[in-house]
C-alpha cells in the first residue's frame, strides 16, 4: 500500500469504531471524548479510550492506552506491521508514543485544531518540546550527571541487552 493511498471502506469501518468508542466511554464518564483502536492483518487486536479521569492518570490517553494493550496482547514493545485510528490527532506524548512502538500509520478523526476548540489545547506542548531547556515553563537541570553516565556506561557494556 502506498504512502498516500485513499482509505478503504475497512479503514474507515475501523476508524467509526475508535470514534464509537470515544463517544461510548465518554459518555460513561470514564474521562474525554478520545477513543483509538490498533489494527494487525485487518483485525483490532487493542482499544484504548481515555481513561485520565477515572484512572487518575495523566497519561492514560487512548492511543497510549491502545499501545499498553496492544503489546501485551501481542507479547512484544514494537508494533510493526500495525496501523492505530484515532478519533483524535495525538497529542505530543501520544505521538512520541506511537513512534516509539513502532506503528506503521495513523488515521485520525478530528484535528488538533478542533481539540483546541473544546479546550484541549496541545499547542503548548508542541512548542515546548523545542524551546531550549533554560527557556521551558518547568524549571529543568542536570543534575549529577556523572553519577548517573554510570548506568549508561553498564548498558553500553552489558552483552546481553536488547536493542529497542
Amino acid at each position: 500500500m502506498c504512502k498516500h493511498s485513499e482509505p478503504s471502506g475497512e479503514d474507515k469501518s475501523m476508524m467509526q469504531q475508535a470514534i464509537d468508542l470515544s463517544m461510548e466511554k465518554m459518555l460513561a464518564g470514564c474521562g474525554g471524548p478520545f477513543g483509538a483502536v490498533i489494527v494487525k492483518d485487518g483485525e483490532i487486536i487493542a482499544r484504548g479510550f481515555n481513561k485520565v479521569t477515572s484512572d487518575h492518570d495523566p497519561t492514560a490517553h487512548a492511543e497510549v492506552v491502545a499501545i499498553r494493550e496492544a503489546c501485551n496482547a501481542l507479547g512484544t514493545y514494537e508494533l510493526r506491521g500495525c496501523e492505530i485510528y484515532t478519533s483524535c490527532e495525538p497529542c505530543p506524548m501520544c505521538l512520541s508514543a506511537i513512534y516509539w512502538a513502532r506503528i506503521d500509520r495513523i488515521w485520525y478523526g478530528n484535528s488538533r485544531q478542533q481539540a483546541a476548540e473544546i479546550g484541549f489545547d496541545d499547542e503548548f506542548l508542541y512548542r515546548e518540546v523545542g524551546t531550549p531547556i533554560e527557556e521551558r515553563k518547568i524549571p529543568t537541570r542536570q543534575l549529577l550527571p556523572e553519577e548517573a553516565f554510570k548506568a549508561f556506561k553498564a548498558w553500553d557494556e552489558k552483552e546481553d541487552k536488547i536493542l529497542y
